[in-house]
């Protein structure tokens, strides 16, 4: 393959320069993710960000620093670890976020777990229907957020979702669920 040939190729967008590329090395690109990954479904998933990667950054390989087919294969190497790593943090998370809300929800170490059993039940009452009401997504991110002790962005990771849309999703979710209680009281007389 001649490496400087098929990198022009590539930077002018033909897309045949791309398919030879993904026809020799997407087997290896695959391989390597699929052992550092131990999943079929990531690997094939890093297979085809690699190659997207490869082909809206062309013009960045420099063919006197090493081979196109090193180049492609390192941004396998790099996709597939930044992809495991970030699989670890989601599972981190998740297993603090279940150990805060299995310790919000128990009263052992609490000073008088009765009142406390009372005062949950009665926001439950007031607060639980009008969450119900919320979109999923609102919800979810309000119920990790307070319920289960998470900052913005460890629940924009668990979620998936950027942190920026996690923050409108808390607040726009806060704001309905304000409106939704200030409407109950109105309509309970003000109680």
């Amino acid at each position: 393959m001649n490496h400087r040939s098929l990198r022009e190729r590539l930077v002018a967008g033909e897309r045949r320069a791309l398919e030879e590329l993904y026809d020799e090395l997407a087997p290896r690109v695959y391989a390597l993710a699929r052992s550092i990954l131990l999943d079929e479904r990531d690997a094939e998933e890093v297979v085809s960000d690699t190659f997207v990667q490869a082909w809206r950054s062309a013009a960045s390989f420099d063919p006197d620093r090493g081979t196109l087919g090193a180049w492609v294969i390192a941004i396998g190497r790099s996709r597939a670890l930044d992809r495991r790593r970030s699989r670890r943090r989601r599972e981190k998370i998740r297993d603090r976020e279940e150990h805060r809300i299995a310790s919000f929800t128990t009263s052992e170490g609490e000073s008088n777990p009765s009142e406390t059993a009372v005062s949950r039940a009665a926001v439950s009452r007031t607060v639980g229907p009008a969450l119900a009401e919320l979109a999923p997504e609102q919800r979810r991110a309000i119920e990790l957020a307070y319920l289960g002790g998470l900052t913005h962005r460890e629940i924009s990771e668990m979620m998936g979702v950027p942190l920026g849309t996690v923050k409108t999703r808390i607040r726009s979710g806060m704001q309905a669920l304000r409106a939704r209680l200030i409407a109950d009281r109105e309509r309970k007389g003000g109680r």
